[in-house]
């Protein structure tokens, strides 16, 4: 059966099936899935875990000898299968098809894996694991389902907002549900269960230095040049990583290009801010960066930044963090003569 990652608890529920498939790159979810199988499982007995991890070297008859034999120590056991890939190559999709033909009593297979390839959707192999358990596949949240993920999240400690406060905390965590987990953590620490203010959650998430990123980002569109270089030093000086910074520029550059050629064919800006994530408090902000920047700019703008990229590698001569002011320059639309080669 394929199942939805909400809908994993009420069947764990039910009872124990035989085979559980998780996989995405979306980690959070893929590592709290497996963790309720896992304690499923344990909860029904199951006290011996054997893991696996298919790197190089790895032999897919380890899998049939683990199903095979039994332990001394309990009658039931759970084998852990890590999939990075996603794929289980020739030997792997002959091995897994082969298990499910011939599930061994009293034992639970879990395998998490990467991201499928939509071809792998109609394999044998994942028709096989289907037939004989659950599928389940995790994407990367945004919009309304980040939105209802956060306010889910939130309930969970006994904590809400109303939707601007949830808004402020979705663009801060740009996604990244680990790091959205960890801020709702602290919101809980410091604050304790109950109703919270969109300046409490403002408030806690400026407390990062984390953060300090997409106040650079903040400063760069809107083309303010002496904070450009005060919050980039301050970033320096506290130790954020080059890599980090980088990140969130480069993909600032990426979402205003894919948001001009939006605009371009005609969408409406209101639908194409919605598409993208931008809250009422930043519209403007962006706005004025649209009308400001050309694409000429942009692309500039990821050139320089895969010269960064190289330098933060040690694939090329230069210091990365010129490069990264240079970065901010182009993006505040000053004439510069950068090398970007």
């Amino acid at each position: 059966m394929r199942l939805k990652p909400e809908q994993l608890g009420a069947e764990l529920q039910k009872g124990l099936a035989p085979v559980y498939f998780i996989s995405g790159d979306e980690p959070l979810q893929l590592g709290e899935l497996a963790d309720a199988v896992r304690e499923a499982a344990r909860q029904a007995g199951f006290l011996t875990r054997e893991v696996f991890s298919v790197e190089t070297g790895f032999e897919w008859n380890d899998l049939t000898v683990a199903a095979d034999s039994y332990s001394i120590f309990s009658d039931k056991k759970i084998i852990d299968l890590r999939l990075p890939s996603g794929a289980p190559g020739t030997e792997g999709s002959k091995a897994l098809t082969a298990y499910c033909e011939r599930l061994p009593a009293d034992t639970v297979l879990l395998i998490t894996a990467g991201k499928l390839a939509s071809a792998a959707l109609k394999t044998r192999w994942l028709q096989a694991l289907e037939k004989a358990g659950a599928v389940i596949q995790v994407w990367p949240l945004d919009g309304p389902d980040l939105i209802r993920w956060l306010q889910q999240r939130m309930q969970r400690r006994g904590l809400s907002t109303d939707p601007e406060g949830l808004k402020i905390l979705s663009s801060r965590i740009e996604g990244n549900l680990l790091a959205a987990a960890q801020e709702i953590e602290k919101l809980y620490v410091l604050y304790g269960p109950g109703h919270l203010s969109d300046q409490q959650i403002l408030d806690v998430v400026a407390d990062s230095s984390r953060y300090d990123v997409f106040k650079l980002i903040d400063c760069v569109l809107a083309a303010s040049m002496k904070r450009i270089f005060k919050v980039l030093s301050g970033l320096q000086a506290e130790g954020v990583a080059a890599p980090v910074i980088l990140w969130a520029l480069t993909r600032e550059a990426r979402t205003l290009i894919k948001m001009k050629r939006a605009i371009a064919q005609g969408q409406n800006r209101e639908q194409v801010f919605k598409n993208n994530q931008v809250w009422d408090k930043r519209k403007q902000l962006v706005s004025h960066a649209l009308n400001r920047l050309s694409e000429q700019d942009l692309n500039s703008v990821l050139l320089l930044s895969a010269k960064a990229d190289r330098q933060i590698k040690g694939q090329q001569k230069g210091d990365e963090w010129e490069t990264l002011r240079t970065i901010c320059l182009v993006f505040a639309s000053t004439p510069i003569m950068a090398d970007t080669a």
